[in-house]
């Protein structure tokens, strides 16, 4: 069962949030502690899984041009199995960034990186409609994007 979180701890988890490549003794400056209780802390909240991973964001404009296209899908009634083949197909997709079960009509919503439309359409029936138990695909292309962020709001830091 992870520890509570004190203050320090959310100062450090938000300096990670910005920049994980700040060594501890950079993160202990900015958050107030010496090097090695910072080191400490970070190791332990890295260790109760408060730290899932810590990974590099990349520029899509220096791949070339490329849109977000929102696939929502109805899905059939599928075994377990079949529910396993479907979900092991989404993240074997690398174009598939992200993938969302739903209340409502639809069932699943796929945030998909696109080079264009026409490669969207082939997409959709080359790949999508072949998902196990996929029944309709309604999409939702992306003109700009106003806000794109991984940092979380954490709770007041004033406790």
């Amino acid at each position: 069962m992870p520890t509570e979180l004190d203050r320090l701890d959310l100062k450090i988890l938000d300096r990670l949030q910005l920049d994980a490549t700040e060594s501890s003794g950079e993160i202990a400056e900015r958050v107030g502690l010496s090097q090695s209780p910072c080191w400490r802390r970070m190791q332990r909240l890295r260790d109760e899984g408060y730290v899932r991973e810590t990974v590099a964001i990349l520029d899509r404009d220096k791949f070339g041009e490329s849109m977000f296209i929102f696939a929502q899908l109805k899905m059939s009634r599928l075994s377990d199995a079949e529910r396993e083949r479907f979900v092991h197909a989404v993240e074997d997709t690398p174009e598939i960034l992200e993938a969302y079960t739903l209340f409502g009509e639809m069932d699943v919503m796929l945030k998909v990186l696109a080079p264009n439309i026409a490669w969207y359409q082939n997409f959709t029936f080359r790949t999508l409609l072949r998902l196990p138990g996929v029944e309709d695909v309604r999409s939702t292309a992306t003109l700009s994007e106003l806000k794109c962020t991984h940092r979380l709001p954490l709770p007041s830091q004033t406790s």
